[in-house]
Parts: C-alpha cells; structure tokens; sequence
C-alpha cells in the first residue's frame, strides 16, 4: 500500500481526481456493514431530533442573551459563544449524519473535506470554550465575586482567540494535511485525514479534556471544603443549599462532559495509533451521536440552574403565546 503514495522512490503520486469511495475502500472501511444504521429509521428520527434540539435550545439561550441586558456580563458573553459553537455543531451533525454511510459515494472530495472541517471546527470551538467558561467560573467563585472581573474587551479577544485556533485546525486537512498524497498513511475513521493529523487532534483534545477536568475539580474540591466550613461555623440552610446546588452542578457538567466526549477521543486516539478495531467502525455514527449530545446539555446545564436565564425564558414563550394568539384573533 506504501508505493500506492510513491512512485519510483521519487515524487509522490497524489490522488485529487479520485472518488471518497477510492479513500474508504482504501482504508478498508465496510460501507454496506454500517449501511443498517443509517437506514433505521429510528436512526434517523433519533439524528433529527437531536440535531433539531440542539439548534432550539441554543437559539433560544441566544435570544434569552441577546433580550435581557442583566445577562451581558462576561461569563454569559462566553455562554453565548458556547451556544453559537454548539449551534453550529447541531447544524452540521445534520449535514454529516445526512451525508454517512452509504451516501458518502455520492459525496465528492471537496464536499467530504467541507462537511468535515465544519463538524471539526463546530467541536473544536465549542471545547475550547467549556474550557474558557472553566476559567471563569474556577475565577469566579475562588474570590467570590457575583460576576467575572475580566474586561468585556478581554472577553471578546478571547472568543477570537477560540473560533481563529478552531478554525486553523478545522482547516488544517484542506491545506494539506491529508492523505491524498500519501495513501499508507490515510486514517480508518476519516479516510481522507493523514493519521498524523487524527493523532494530534486526538491528542490535543484530550489535554483540553483533561485541563476541563482539573479546572472542575479543583471548583468541587474548593466548594466542598467551604461547604465544610459552614457547616461548622453556622447553621444558615440557605447558604449551605447553594453551596450544595453549585457542587452538584459542578459534577452534573463534569459527568456529561466527560460521558459525552471519551468514547470519540478514544477512539480517534487509537485510530492514529493504527489500532482501531473494526467493531468500532461500524458505531462511529453513534460515537458522533454521543458528541453532539453534549451540545444538547450544555445549555440545558448552564442555564437551567440560573434564575435570570429562566425568567427570560418564561418572557420569551410568553411573547410568543402572545403573538400567537393574536395571530389567531
């Protein structure tokens, strides 16, 4: 397989006008075997609906930002970049799960790599702003403070900073960190992606996953021991009870955060490490499934908890019954 890259020892052979299919069936991915869950249809009702919820409910935590002026504080700023990344992940796991399977043959090389940077560029974002949104809270709540110190210019440089490094990676492949030149290092789970590339990202996502859960951590840790300390020192319930409420906040998005996202990252892991077993193949749409679901409760978590976020829902559907209503009048 390694002179199908080379020729003669010399100049590498590359592959530009060849089909998805040529790179799939290079690496030896069994479209007709993964073909049964793509063409479920409880498969494809489970997709839609997911991908539906995510695109509302982050919609919804952006008008509820975008409505309310006590919600433009740093923390809810970095909030709603989060529902922006997650938005644009439930809009392309819609266009990707559409686009699996055996409709990957009708789908074209530049297609494949568009559809790819997209659900890449759409996860990465939205990793590295939980981490963002760790920061803050690990700030936060270590001096005390109702709301962030950090500037709303800082705010800002820093969802830059997170969309021009998801992007940069995203399009990483496109500008030639592939296997079209290089057939014997094409990876199983992204047949057009140079193994090379898999592990990195691999690797970096998991270090991104691992600072997410020190961060965390290091908040439940803190809030446990003042929690402790109050529990000696007064006898006042309703300060316990938020010390309580936050740190089961704290696990409830450390465990959907580390649920959703270690079967993927293990898997890519081994993908470039070149140990993939094929049985984890044929549930790559369902490890995806499990990804994109974390963009489902993030603003579920983040905001369900938060009393200002809540009462500008309730405004929201109220205008909206409203209208509707009248409409009917």
């Amino acid at each position: 397989m390694a002179g199908m890259g080379r020729s003669a020892g010399t100049a590498p052979v590359c592959y530009y006008n060849q089909t998805t299919m040529f790179f799939y069936n290079v690496s030896g991915r069994n479209l007709i075997a993964e073909e049964q869950h793509y063409r479920s249809v409880g498969f494809f009702i489970g997709v839609l609906l997911t991908g539906v919820s995510i695109i509302f409910l982050n919609g919804l935590v952006l008008t509820a930002i975008a409505v309310n002026r006590r919600l433009h504080y740093p923390f809810y700023y970095l909030l709603g970049n989060l529902a922006v990344t997650d938005l644009c992940v439930g809009i392309s796991y819609l266009v990707i799960t559409c686009l699996s399977g055996v409709w990957t043959s009708t789908v074209s090389t530049s297609q494949w790599f568009f559809r790819q940077g997209l659900i890449d560029t759409s996860l990465m974002a939205s990793l590295m702003n939980l981490t963002a949104i760790a920061l803050e809270r690990q700030q936060t709540i270590f001096t005390m403070q109702l709301h962030s110190k950090m500037t709303n210019q800082r705010i800002i440089l820093l969802i830059l900073a997170v969309w021009i490094i998801a992007i940069l990676i995203g399009l990483s492949p496109v500008m030639g960190w592939n296997c079209l030149c290089d057939l014997s290092s094409c990876s199983e789970t992204l047949p057009l992606f140079s193994r090379s590339y898999v592990l990195t990202i691999s690797i970096l996502s998991l270090l991104i996953m691992f600072i997410v859960v020190i961060l965390y951590t290091c908040i439940c840790v803190y809030v446990w021991k003042k929690s402790r300390r109050m529990t000696e020192h007064t006898s006042r319930d309703r300060s316990k009870g938020t010390m309580v409420n936050l740190m089961n906040t704290v696990l409830l998005i450390l465990g959907c955060f580390v649920l959703c996202w270690t079967p993927a990252l293990v898997l890519l892991l081994l993908d470039g490490l070149h140990h993939v077993p094929q049985k984890l193949l044929v549930v790559e749409s369902f490890i995806l499934t499990l990804v994109a679901c974390n963009s489902l409760v993030n603003p579920i978590i983040y905001t369900y908890r938060d009393q200002d976020v809540r009462s500008t829902f309730k405004c929201i559907f109220c205008c909206f019954c409203v209208a509707y209503q009248q409409r009917v009048n």
